[in-house]
């Protein structure tokens, strides 16, 4: 199935590509603004941020991520939400190409730059990033910095991880984050992505195999992983609030997440339906409007 069918997507893309009031925070790879597929005009670079060597791991991840959210629509990208501005805060460290470890990131340089993004005015924050076990000072650090978020309305949406296991990380147990986990094209968890009690509880999944995105190259390439499904949820936040402008955060997280029912016991999270999310919202928002 189509990745955008699958979530509930492609009828939401149809009413809106999205609003450049609409801030995410990418924090990610540096990203090749001039790829021609690229919306270029939709990005936001924080400080000097060049895709530079284009052939790191960074670099490449970076503009695949870009590619899902921003890509011109009628391409091979996804191109969910090209009218959102996309506010690019590299965090990864430029490396050599393949060299996995260049996706992993310090907890003190996560969390500056989640707070970076926040007081840039993003109201949603896409995070790739993994992070080694930090200490309790650390976590602590880390967890102020998803504390600001949530107290200035910001959602933070993270990738769950692709080493295939069972539990939680500092990152996806604070009980602001929305998780995201890999699924394969017949909605099924992907065997790569992490899973756990704060996924099932707290968390989404979405499109994590076989996705076409762009190439730091130029052109498009293949990626799957938590990362690249986080982009899709990420996305469908920048087309919900694009349409309902006037929601609050919790209004659009419950949409989101609290849309499948009864309290989850799963260490598996259920696949987004962005469509019944905007359904629930214009269900609310007009109950809003009449009174």
């Amino acid at each position: 199935m189509n990745p955008l069918d699958l979530v509930g997507l492609s009828p939401l893309m149809k009413l809106t590509s999205g609003e450049s009031e609409v801030t995410i925070g990418l924090l990610d790879g540096p990203v090749a603004v001039d790829h021609p597929e690229l919306n270029a005009e939709s990005i936001r670079l924080s400080g000097d941020t060049p895709c530079l060597p284009k052939r790191s791991t960074a670099c490449r991840h970076g503009t695949f991520v870009a590619g899902i959210l921003v890509a011109r629509r009628g391409g091979m990208a996804p191109a969910i939400c090209p009218g959102c501005t996309v506010l690019s805060r590299p965090v990864f460290t430029e490396t050599a190409p393949d060299e996995e470890h260049s996706l992993s990131v310090s907890v003190q340089r996560l969390a500056t730059a989640v707070r970076e993004c926040v007081d840039a005015g993003a109201r949603v924050l896409n995070v790739s990033a993994g992070t080694a076990q930090p200490s309790t000072r650390q976590e602590r650090e880390l967890h102020a910095a998803l504390d600001h978020a949530a107290a200035h309305g910001a959602l933070v949406v993270v990738a769950a991880g692709n080493q295939g296991t069972l539990g939680s990380s500092a990152l996806t147990r604070h009980p602001w984050v929305i998780p995201v986990v890999g699924y394969d094209s017949e909605g099924r968890p992907s065997a790569h992505s992490n899973l756990g009690s704060s996924m099932g509880r707290l968390g989404l999944g979405a499109p994590g195999e076989n996705v076409v995105s762009l190439s730091a190259h130029g052109g498009v390439r293949t990626q799957h992983g938590t990362s690249v499904a986080t982009a899709f949820v990420t996305g469908a936040i920048g087309l919900l609030w694009s349409r309902f402008p006037q929601a609050d955060v919790a209004e659009v997280k419950n949409a989101l997440t609290g849309c499948h029912g009864r309290r989850r016991t799963s260490v598996v999270p259920p696949l987004l339906d962005a469509w019944k999310a905007h359904r629930m919202l214009s269900a609310t928002q007009s109950g809003r409007a009449a009174e």
